[in-house]
């Protein structure tokens, strides 16, 4: 049931005068479309949309909330996996969006750091880093929306994570709102600070229930002197591994992503996208792309280096066909293949989606045996296992069977699908969430299978940082809230 609106009214006059126009509204058309989750699978109600500018204001808005026990929802580019920045249906929050907080602050060429607010999309800091030659290491399919208030939220990985680690190896520094409206100002990065917790890495990966991202210091990387593209077909996922570990021992710190894709999700893709074209011919029930990089001025490096690794990979029997973009256009073509496997999969029809993570070394293995074992629980469904073969991050999906009604089928059989994955996923020593955070749809599943003191000591942390339960109430972690509530 939504609050009354009578009740309301204080606080909205307020927020509205501490905002202006452009600030706050409750206008139902400019606050529906970011009521959804980018999946579909989330739809809630909010007391108004707030759009701060500054982290002062965000300072004020929160203390305002916490007067008058209003829920917040902090929000970037609305295109997280888990339900994580939607408002829940009773229309008690207040749906708070960074997307106009969008200056980059400093960029400091010599030290590599580049402070950024909470609302730069990352391929707005790609562009300002490639500006003053240099790179930012992270990069994902979704770089034109997602924003670095929202990355560091939900410590994203992305195709460089072999190399280079997720945010949380990114960020030097941190500026957040609590949930008094305090500012927590760690923007200032010390490579020796030993004075107690490093409570920026606390606030990283925390979803926003700790506190709300303003602004962050990350660090930058020399421009690359250019990039190399292969992509080869073989026959198991098992011959990915010893392929990547051959890659590993001969192009060591060149060897910037390792993808692994099934043949069904790469069919998927060519049916999705009208021009897209197979980079081999042939078919091969497993495809590996692969990415090396070069410092300026060893760009030469790369195509000698390519041609060893591929020949030595042919003579072993790991792969059986190659072949190596010719140009950046072909490079992207091939990337973009990659990054449309989860758009083309939706298209197919209702399918369970799984974000997990197994041991980097029994990543091949957990697939061989799971795809089966899932199949067999299931029938009629198929299971597909696809990504980051070098961190162990298996985006594994479960396909419902022809004719599956989307909405029904997730509801009436993807939870125990779910459940079992999860099930599988933990009996193998992994992780229910390799990247895209816990939000709402994994809260149910975490305190299942959870480690107990783990959880324990999280809901500790929440209480003490948020002892109301005004930040994104419901979410990675459940608590009670002053009022009772979870």
């Amino acid at each position: 049931m939504a609050p009354e609106p009578d009740a309301n009214r204080p606080f909205l006059a307020a927020a509205a005068e501490l905002l202006g126009q452009r600030g706050f509204t409750c206008d139902p058309d400019l606050l529906e479309p970011w009521l959804t989750d980018w999946r579909g699978r989330y739809t809630g109600t909010a007391l108004g949309l707030a759009s701060p500018r500054t982290t002062p204001e965000v300072s004020a808005l929160v203390k305002l909330c916490a007067r008058h026990g209003v829920p917040i929802v902090a929000q970037g580019g609305n295109s997280g996996m888990s339900g994580g920045a939607t408002p829940d249906a009773s229309g008690s929050a207040l749906l708070l969006s960074l997307r106009r907080m969008d200056a980059v602050r400093m960029l400091d060429s010599e030290a590599r750091e580049i402070v950024c607010e909470a609302g730069v999309i990352l391929q707005d800091l790609h562009e300002a880093a490639e500006a003053a030659r240099l790179r930012f290491p992270l990069t994902l399919g979704g770089k034109g929306s997602a924003t670095i208030g929202g990355l560091v939220s939900t410590n994203a990985g992305g195709t460089q994570v072999l190399r280079h680690g997720t945010m949380r190896a990114q960020v030097l520094g941190l500026e957040a709102v609590l949930a008094d409206g305090s500012i927590f100002d760690s923007l200032t990065p010390l490579k020796k600070d030993n004075r107690g917790f490093d409570l920026k890495q606390m606030l990283i990966g925390s979803e926003g229930t700790l506190g709300i991202v303003t602004a962050a210091n990350l660090r930058l990387l020399p421009e690359s002197g250019g990039r190399l593209v292969i992509w080869a077909g073989l026959g198991t996922i098992a011959q990915a591994r010893q392929l990547l570990l051959q890659t590993q021992a001969e192009a060591g710190d060149q060897l910037e992503g390792f993808e692994v894709i099934p043949a069904h999700s790469l069919a998927a893709v060519l049916d999705h996208l009208p021009d897209a074209r197979a980079p081999l011919q042939g078919e091969h029930a497993w495809h590996a792309l692969i990415e090396l990089v070069a410092e300026v001025g060893q760009e030469d490096r790369l195509q000698p280096l390519a041609e060893s690794l591929l020949a030595k990979a042919l003579d072993r029997r790991l792969i059986e066909d190659a072949t190596i973009a010719a140009n950046e256009t072909q490079a992207e073509a091939f990337w973009l293949l990659r990054d449309s496997i989860a758009p083309a999969e939706r298209s197919i029809g209702p399918a369970m989606q799984h974000d997990i993570a197994v041991p980097v070394a029994r990543m091949a293995d957990f697939v061989e045996a799971a795809i089966p074992e899932v199949e067999t629980r299931f029938p009629g469904t198929s299971a597909i296992a696809f990504g980051h073969l070098g961190d162990g991050n298996v985006h594994f999906h479960v396909l419902a069977p022809p004719g599956a009604v989307r909405g029904e089928w997730e509801r009436e059989q993807g939870k125990a699908i779910s459940r079992f994955v999860h099930d599988l996923v933990t009996r193998w020593g992994g992780s229910i969430s390799a990247e895209h955070g816990i939000g709402q749809v994994k809260l149910d599943e975490l305190e299942r299978l959870g480690d107990p003191v783990s959880l324990a000591m999280m809901r500790a942390v929440k209480q003490a940082l948020d002892p109301d339960g005004i930040l994104n109430p419901g979410k990675l972690v459940r608590v009670a809230r002053a009022n009772g509530n979870a």
